[in-house]
């Protein structure tokens, strides 16, 4: 083999292995969220995947061509395959609870791709001549974590930006592919069996019904059957319901969503005021509301144009900012009479740097200084949970007491609404006994 032949294949080895696990961690994110206990673990095993790898390549003392391959068809399949989003969604559908899916698709899909693709550079720097030991695996290094770099970066911030996750799991597959032809030169049945794959593949990930794939989140619109509505639909992020609406006049939404509107208009009275909203779902916060100006933030830049296109069918109200929440609030020199933050990654999981206390302070920071601020939370009905009972108490940290209501007291999981003015501080309590009772002297010095 020439030197360039050995360069190009371990390149496509680079880019192909950590454009896998770029996908696969993607992938996991409508089922399991983005948490570091979830991302953390998973990058674990494919490095040690990885590793085993590099072992088992070491010992290869024949036949390296052929070796690497069979290597990368097989992880091309794997990957064309596994990764498809048909394929992981049917995974978490049949094996529950969730963590035993996760394990699945990890040590079935991911963790193989990695240790096959491993084997690549010991493997084929037996065939780099008459090269020092040094200067060959230093070459082959080189290459390979080049293609891992550009793989990172072409894949996150361009193609699954601009085509989708699904054309991104092509993108890995293909170049395997075209690796494994380059390395089986004229073999017809190499080549066959490699086109087979790249069609299976293609197959696989032209399934996936979605209305729209973005690096940050996978987007569905389509009908919600919720009666004594006209054509009801709803806005499914990461397999969560974010919005509905249907074609009423006036429109009929979310339950959460008109608790929020009777708040800010009909409670609070709100009127020709700044409102800033944290996470953008379907755009129905400020849907045919002319009364307030609205600046919604979000991190996928996608979503204002998926939302208008495919769920509002008309342009959506309000300004839109492509940020991540927490670093608007930190940095924007802007100040709001209101703050709602509805922030979800999927399911009932909010990213863990929107639930501490540091950002509860940058969302204070943001707001005036009689302006209100209104999350909503997903937690059990009786909030009786650590978390329920952790994060309620890391907001009052910050804003003291807030009016919580619970939407869907008595179910398992439910739209929990909390209200906290910025006037508000934390304050000490004490408690009323019989023995010391101060409770009318505290009542008469109350406002």
């Amino acid at each position: 083999m020439s030197r360039a032949l050995l360069y190009t294949i371990v390149f496509i080895e680079g880019f192909c292995s950590l454009g896998a696990e770029i996908v696969a961690l993607r992938r996991l994110v409508p089922h399991v969220g983005s948490s570091i206990v979830v991302t953390a673990p998973t990058i674990g095993f494919f490095l040690l995947a990885l590793a085993l790898g590099y072992a088992s390549g070491a010992r290869v003392a024949a036949d390296f061509r052929p070796v690497v391959a069979r290597n990368f068809l097989t992880a091309a399949a794997l990957a064309g395959v596994g990764l498809a989003g048909v394929s992981v969604d049917w995974l978490f559908a049949h094996l529950q609870p969730a963590p035993v899916a996760w394990f699945a698709f990890v040590a079935g899909i991911l963790c193989p791709i990695a240790w096959l693709l491993g084997q690549t550079v010991p493997i084929l720097t037996n065939l780099f001549g008459h090269a020092r030991h040094g200067e060959a695996s230093g070459q082959a290094l080189y290459w390979s974590t080049l293609g891992s770099f550009l793989g990172s970066l072409t894949l996150s911030l361009v193609v699954m930006q601009w085509l989708g996750v699904s054309a991104a799991v092509l993108a890995c597959t293909l170049g395997l592919v075209a690796g494994t032809l380059l390395l089986a030169g004229r073999q017809v049945k190499m080549a066959v069996f490699s086109l087979g794959t790249a069609a299976i593949a293609i197959a696989a990930n032209l399934k996936h019904e979605v209305t729209a794939d973005t690096a940050y989140a996978e987007y569905i619109v389509g009908p919600s059957g919720l009666p004594g509505q006209v054509e009801p639909r709803a806005f499914w992020v990461n397999k969560s319901t974010a919005s509905l609406i249907d074609d009423s006049e006036p429109p009929n939404y979310t339950r959460y969503i008109t608790h929020l509107r009777r708040v800010l208009l009909d409670d609070l009275r709100f009127r020709h005021r700044d409102i800033l909203v944290l996470g953008a779902g379907g755009f129905t916060l400020s849907h045919r509301e002319p009364e307030n100006r609205y600046t919604y933030v979000d991190i996928d830049p996608a979503i204002k144009g998926i939302a208008e296109q495919h769920f509002l069918r008309e342009p959506a109200r309000g300004e839109f900012i492509a940020d991540d929440a927490r670093r608007f609030v930190a940095t924007t020199e802007r100040r709001f009479d209101a703050v709602v933050v509805d922030v979800y990654s999927s399911h009932t999981s909010i990213p863990s740097h929107l639930v501490t206390r540091e950002f509860w302070e940058g969302a204070r920071r943001v707001l005036k200084a009689d302006g209100v601020l209104l999350a909503n939370l997903i937690l059990d009905g009786r909030l009786e949970t650590p978390y329920a009972r952790n994060l309620l108490a890391t907001i009052e940290s910050i804003y003291g007491r807030c009016a919580v209501d619970v939407l869907h007291k008595g179910q398992p999981l439910a739209n929990v609404e909390v209200a906290c003015f910025a006037s508000s501080r934390p304050a000490a309590t004490a408690i009323y006994v019989d023995e010391k009772n101060p409770a009318d002297l505290d009542r008469a010095r109350t406002p």
